[in-house]
């Protein structure tokens, strides 16, 4: 199968050995976004919402760079460094996603790079 790389931007570069998102047959792969600039690549500062909303614009930039949109994600995984962080995502995302929602997993995890509070990836249908 081949597989297209896809960059933009108008997203956080990658900071690692990865691609902001690759594309396979029907289906865009992308990489998770912690709450960085794209400009700067340093983590934004604020509060929880945030980070959070920056993480959704940068997931949307490396979708719009697919020709696609979050509306065409069939899957989202978020990853919090504190759970009771989980109704500002609900908030945030209902801003950013259309019913039918895309299925979502929600994780607890110990830290994530650069010391952000909220990472997530998405895979997209196209």
């Amino acid at each position: 199968m081949n597989k297209t790389a896809i960059n933009t931007q108008n997203a956080p570069a990658a900071i690692g050995t990865y691609s902001q998102a690759i594309q396979a047959g029907n289906f865009v792969f992308v990489s998770g976004q912690i709450p960085l600039n794209p400009e700067t690549g340093e983590l934004i500062e604020g509060d929880i919402s945030q980070q959070i909303d920056q993480v959704f614009k940068n997931l949307k930039a490396v979708a719009e760079a697919a020709g696609a949109s979050l509306q065409n994600a069939v899957k989202i995984t978020v990853y919090l460094t504190d759970l009771s962080h989980f109704a500002t995502v609900n908030e945030i995302m209902n801003g950013y996603f259309e019913q039918p929602y895309p299925a979502r997993a929600a994780l607890g995890v110990a830290s994530l790079p650069k010391g952000a509070a909220v990472e997530a990836d998405a895979i997209l249908s196209v």
